[in-house]
């Protein structure tokens, strides 16, 4: 059982990984188009800025999630260090339970972003709906509380790089 839940959370880490990186490289390549049409050109494209805008609310959302799981987040653990073990893995489990607490949050009123926003349309691309560029807020919710559930049930995934460490 664990063995299969840590196998299909490495898989959706990896979906969420390459997301973020083509998101990311996309970005990449369309901010530089924008300056080259509006300076070299002087005609600048309408499509550059809205699409850099979708490609970062995909790469927030669901690249945050990824970094939650390889513990790549921002941490501060100053206070909850200077504790005894007990009151340290008391801390560590009221974080895993805020930020699944958060999780829900994105989930539910994400849901409810794209369902209210569905059938709106944006200006500079009329076939692409509202709701389907807010989807990635539900959707990295979602995973980002597999994640949670993830290091609660089995614990948090052992790091493959021996040199990578965790960001405390």
């Amino acid at each position: 059982m664990a063995t299969a839940l840590r196998w299909t959370m490495d898989g959706l880490y990896l979906l969420c990984v390459w997301a973020a990186g083509i998101a990311f490289v996309l970005i990449s390549a369309v901010i530089p188009w924008a300056v080259f049409t509006r300076y070299v050109l002087n005609s600048a494209a309408s499509w550059p800025e809205p699409t850099a805008v979708l490609l970062t609310i995909l790469l927030t959302f669901i690249g945050a999630a990824a970094c939650y799981r390889r513990s790549q987040h921002i941490n501060i653990s100053f206070f909850a260090n200077l504790l005894p073990d007990l009151g340290q893995r008391l801390c560590a489990l009221v974080s895993e339970l805020l930020v699944g607490a958060m999780a829900t949050f994105m989930m539910i009123y994400g849901e409810g972003l794209v369902r209210t926003t569905w059938h709106n349309s944006i200006g500079d691309f009329p076939f692409l709906s509202v709701g389907v560029t807010y989807l990635p807020i539900p959707i990295g919710g979602s995973f980002l509380l597999l994640f949670v559930v993830e290091r609660l049930v089995i614990g948090p995934p052992p790091l493959d790089d021996p040199s990578i460490e965790p960001v405390h």
